[in-house]
């Protein structure tokens, strides 16, 4: 029906005639009211009722997605098969405390701890053969080094303290490998296991696992691009990072991930290890600094500082280089051998120069960006002009030392200017002469190729197995982050502290250190086999506490575990850790996820960080410690929290007052409190104790008073 329309009458002006018409035209083209209770009420109640249920369901979910952490697989650490006889080899072992967490006390032997397998992986998993020659290599290399430790102490007449716990050994190896300490799952896993097979059962365990693989990188990309942000548009520090991590995991070689980091090409986002270079774009105007690029690659890759090189040649007998005796070929000849000891002349070091870091930073010439197209490598063109120089010169790139091992530069590479491909055809190469400075000089090292780019050839130098000096300066960085210090440096009147990045090439290494880096080379450059043999050597598994009086030349000489002030990351991890029963990974629920990497950054803010100056020891300063008292981070590790803390879980299914003080110390300190400690802790946990207080404690609060003075005591803070 078509609506009604009302006329008013113009002549009609009076108010209440307009608006009597108005109400009338209004309840004509309204909707009619549809009364509530034409709708029956209970099935308003129904949908009330579903639509709140859908919701709660829809909540829960979500919880139970965020808040799960997944289950792994038991299989994937232990063989089922051996995994009751692994329990039945261990009855004996000491079961203090087994039932004092519920989460920790599964009775499958085969809790897993890390959700991956414990198989290597590596690209091509070893066979049994290999898998056995692997292991006598490994024994005879750790069995040469505990020879040459010991007999390096009684030269210098030190004793040697007896060998660690396995609990202090595997706190060791979670704090290097994983930057935290023990968890109470991982104690109560390796408790079943018989005792020999403990620490090398953990070691494993964390070289396979997530953790191992990102905190290495982290580690890793500290010394090679520093801990700055970088440029904005040019770095993806993260990318790179997620890119070692990668390496880390695919147990990458370490000359292979070297050469990939020289001679990288393309763009930053695309190509993670291009950051390498790209790092340095803020101090090159948009294309990569070779003078940084050189610094950068002589520290982290040599372990040499001739950085003051650049303005001015060394006049203070600061950095010597050349081919000393003790970096000569391998398997140079008898006459070699005779004419290094006797002094001949090319084998004795020389002060370095100017154009020793220039030709070094030529190399680097060859990257330049392109654009859109990232970087792109052409012929190396690099001109300086000296100290007391009249004009700039051309500058060939080169090495300081072991130069016969630097391949051939063609003299038939076309120039930049003509825009011209470096990459020829191997037919065209093939037609042309290549001509060196010395053609007996070659290295045989692998199959060399007809032609070979700049970077490519410093590559080459940096990874071939007779350059002693590079290998040592790797060899020096695992140890220093296995140690928290790096290697002591010998000399005739004792040992003297050493640094990871300046390795003089006047002061030989250490037996130790020399075993290590032949073993290194001979491994194939294996990082995972080299962490293998410096955890199995007595070096790391001896203990820092002895019967005598430790001097700084027994720790220099490892013939006690140095102790060593944990590095910020370390500090917070450990105490993250130990406010949690469950070990912390990638398979955590998200909540433990996020909330570990706010505390993780709020409290590096706070504490401080040296950044790539990580290893230089420095007093704990009065700010640290307010942090640690006062912090939120402590606070809260301490605090009751049934969902969340350890301290409260422990309150919750402790079996008594010694079961929670034991338990307490596995947790924070990852070891067995001493008699004297168990009865005083214990005794202040009784009612009678609680009551004489001024107020009053509940056990919770005297639990969390306990909790937060084992977090703040020096033990917790170092690594011993």
């Amino acid at each position: 029906m078509p609506p009604i329309e009302t006329t008013i009458d113009s002549s009609d002006e009076s108010p209440d005639s307009f608006a009597k018409s108005s109400l009338v035209t209004a309840e004509l083209v309204s909707d009619p009211v549809v009364d509530a209770e034409l709708v029956p009420r209970w099935k308003r109640a129904l949908a009330s009722v579903g639509r709140w249920s859908l919701l709660l369901i829809l909540a829960l979910m979500t919880f139970g997605f965020l808040s799960s952490g997944l289950s792994p697989d038991p299989s994937a650490i232990f063989d089922e098969d051996n995994a009751k006889s692994a329990v039945a080899q261990d009855e004996n072992v000491n079961d203090i405390g087994a039932e004092a967490v519920a989460i920790a006390l599964n009775d499958n032997p085969a809790t897993a701890i890390e959700p991956v397998s414990l198989r290597s992986t590596e690209s091509q998993p070893p066979g049994k053969t290999n898998s056995k020659k692997s292991d006598s290599e490994l024994a005879l290399v750790t069995g040469k080094i505990a020879e040459q430790w010991r007999a390096e102490l009684d030269s210098r007449g030190l004793e040697a303290a007896p060998m660690a716990d396995w609990l202090t050994v595997c706190r060791r190896l979670s704090l290097a490998l994983a930057g935290t300490g023990l968890s109470l799952e991982e104690i109560r896993s390796l408790q079943r296991l018989p005792e020999a097979d403990r620490v090398e059962t953990h070691r494993e365990r964390l070289l396979s696992s997530e953790r191992f693989h990102h905190y290495w990188a982290e580690r890793t990309a500290r010394y090679l691009v520093g801990a700055d942000e970088g440029p904005f548009i040019f770095y993806r520090g993260r990318r790179f990072r997620t890119w070692l991590a990668e390496q880390y995991a695919k147990n990458t070689r370490y000359d292979e991930l070297v050469r990939m980091l020289i001679t990288a090409e393309g763009v930053w986002t695309d190509r993670p290890e291009v950051n390498f270079h790209t790092v340095t774009f803020d101090s090159g105007d948009n294309a990569p600094d070779p003078i940084r690029l050189a610094a950068r690659t002589t520290r982290a890759f040599l372990g040499v500082r001739i950085d003051c090189l650049q303005c001015h040649d060394d006049f203070l007998g600061n950095v010597s280089l050349g081919d000393a005796s003790w970096i000569m070929s391998c398997g140079a000849d008898d006459a070699t051998i005779q004419a290094a000891s006797e002094g001949d002349a090319k084998y004795v070091l020389r002060e370095g120069t100017q154009e020793d870091f220039h030709s070094l930073a030529a190399f680097f010439t060859a990257a330049t960006s392109e654009g859109v197209q990232g970087l792109k490598d052409k012929r190396a063109n690099y001109e300086y002009q000296y100290l007391y120089a009249d004009e700039t010169v051309p500058v060939e790139p080169s090495v300081p030392f072991l130069r016969e091992l630097l391949p051939p530069r063609p003299t038939n590479q076309q120039d930049d200017s003509d825009e011209a491909d470096v990459e020829e055809t191997a037919e065209e190469v093939a037609t042309q002469e290549v001509v060196a400075d010395e053609p007996d000089a070659a290295p045989e090292f692998g199959d060399l190729p007809r032609y070979l780019s700049d970077r490519e050839r410093l590559a080459y130098w940096l990874t071939h197995p007779e350059n002693k000096p590079a290998a040592r300066a790797a060899v020096t960085r695992v140890w220093t982050l296995l140690f928290g210090q790096p290697p002591a440096i010998e000399t005739d009147y004792g040992f003297q502290v050493g640094e990871v990045d300046n390795l003089p090439l006047d002061s030989p290494p250490s037996p130790m250190i020399e075993t290590l880096t032949e073993a290194f080379i001979e491994s194939g450059f294996d990082i995972r086999k080299l962490i293998r043999c410096i955890t199995d050597s007595p070096a790391f598994r001896v203990s820092s506490r002895a019967d005598f009086d430790v001097t700084e030349q027994h720790e220099l000489a490892m013939a006690v575990f140095p102790v060593t002030h944990l590095r910020s990351e370390q500090v917070a991890g450990a105490a993250i850790q130990a406010g949690r029963v469950k070990t912390i990974n990638r398979d955590s629920s998200f909540f433990v996820q996020l909330q570990q990497f706010g505390n993780l950054n709020d409290f590096l803010k706070r504490y401080g960080d040296l950044g790539e100056d990580e290893f230089t020891q420095q007093p704990v300063t009065i700010t640290q410690r307010l942090v640690m008292l006062n912090g939120k981070l402590i606070n809260e590790t301490a605090s009751p929290n049934p969902i969340l803390n350890a301290s409260s879980h422990i309150e919750m299914f402790a079996r008594d007052d010694e079961d929670v003080v034991r338990t307490l110390y596995l947790t924070v300190l990852n070891r067995e409190p001493s008699e004297r400690e168990l009865e005083h802790f214990v005794e202040r946990l009784t009612k009678e104790s609680r009551e004489k207080n001024d107020p009053p404690t509940s056990r919770k609060q005297e639990i969390t008073d306990l909790t937060w003075i084992l977090l703040n005591s020096s033990e917790f803070a170092w690594n011993h």
